[in-house]
Parts: C-alpha cells; structure tokens; sequence
C-alpha cells in the first residue's frame, strides 16, 4: 500500500496551456504526458474551452468541486456534468470542450493508454465500516471528504481529505470511516479486460 499526500502532488501547466493540473499519481513514475500507461489527476476549470487532446487515451472525468460543466464530445449530445453525477468516459483524443455552468470547477481526471490498459472509476461513500474487493491490477482510493482508514493483510493507513493510496494486486480491504466520507475508486487492468 502507497500512501499519497494531497501536500506532495506534483502541479503542471496543462497540455494545451490553459490552465494547471495537480498530478496525484503517474505510472510510469514521473512519466510525462506523452509516454504515461495511467495518471490521474486534477485540474481547476476556471473558463470555457477546449480540452487538450491525447492521442491513444481514454478519460474519465469527475466533477469534485463547483456547479459543474457542460461537456461537448464530438458525436455526442452535450452533457451536463456536477458533483452529483457519476464519473464520465469519452476518448481523450475525441475533440471535447467545456462550457462551465456558475464558475469554476474543480474536476477528477483519470487517463488510460488504450493499447496496454483500461480503468473504472467509481464514487463511495462510507460511513463506519465496509469491505471492498478488487480483481483490478492496481487500486487506487482517493479520499475526496473527510477521512477513511485502510486496512488489508495487518497493514492500516488513513487518508485524509485529497490523500489517495496506490495498492497492486489488492487484497481484500476493509474501509472505515468515522464520518461520512466520499471515495473515489479507480481501477486498473490490462486493455481487452473486462
């Protein structure tokens, strides 16, 4: 289990400029936006426009912070996407722009090299103490509010607001939570897995 700290994130202009993204894990290790297998990261939206284009990469976006944003993917309906919906797939090399809805938001972005993995992302919410298992190829939780306690094979660790923790081939784990806490789960596995 690798915990991260919200306070070591590494922060980056974005690809195409327009703003800044705070990166909360990259595989390869200090991989670069050109030659990364997975990264997620995230980034405050704080006007309209076009998102940086990847070749070769899927993406998932959740809304962490704000009023939300209207996404256009090119063939497809224009999507409103807040804090309360569930996280969004498209392809990071489908031209996409945002149109913020009241202000800035902060988003959730989670990105896949389409030739070698795919991802699942998930929101949880916890309140006392619940089991989760993962066939994943590596786990990673994110704390998004409050606080939540990890624990699998004897080993505990606590993740605080924006904390995450990378675990490989994940044992059964036991979430626990004094106060309602939100999760954010992302799952790893090899491209063509299901």
């Amino acid at each position: 289990m690798k915990i991260l700290r919200s306070n070591e994130y590494r922060r980056m202009p974005w690809k195409n400029g327009g703003g800044e993204t705070v990166e909360i894990a990259v595989s390869p290790e200090r991989a670069s936006l050109s030659d990364f297998d997975w990264r997620i990261s995230m980034a405050t939206v704080a006007s309209d426009g076009s998102f940086s284009t990847f070749p070769g990469i899927d993406r998932t976006l959740s809304i962490l912070e704000g009023a939300g944003m209207t996404l256009a993917i090119e063939g497809r309906q224009p999507k409103l996407l807040t804090v309360a919906d569930a996280p969004l797939s498209f392809p990071a090399d489908t031209p996409t722009s945002a149109a913020l809805r009241d202000g800035p938001v902060i988003d959730l972005n989670v990105m896949t090299r389409r030739s070698a993995l795919k991802h699942r992302v998930r929101r949880l919410h916890v309140e006392g103490s619940q089991s989760l298992e993962s066939h994943a190829r590596e786990l990673i939780v994110f704390c998004h509010r409050g606080s939540v306690t990890l624990a699998a094979e004897g080993v505990t660790a606590t993740l605080h607001a924006l904390d995450a923790a990378i675990l490989v081939q994940p044992p059964p784990l036991t979430l626990s939570a004094d106060i309602a806490s939100g999760l954010f789960l992302v799952e790893m596995m090899p491209g063509g897995a299901t």
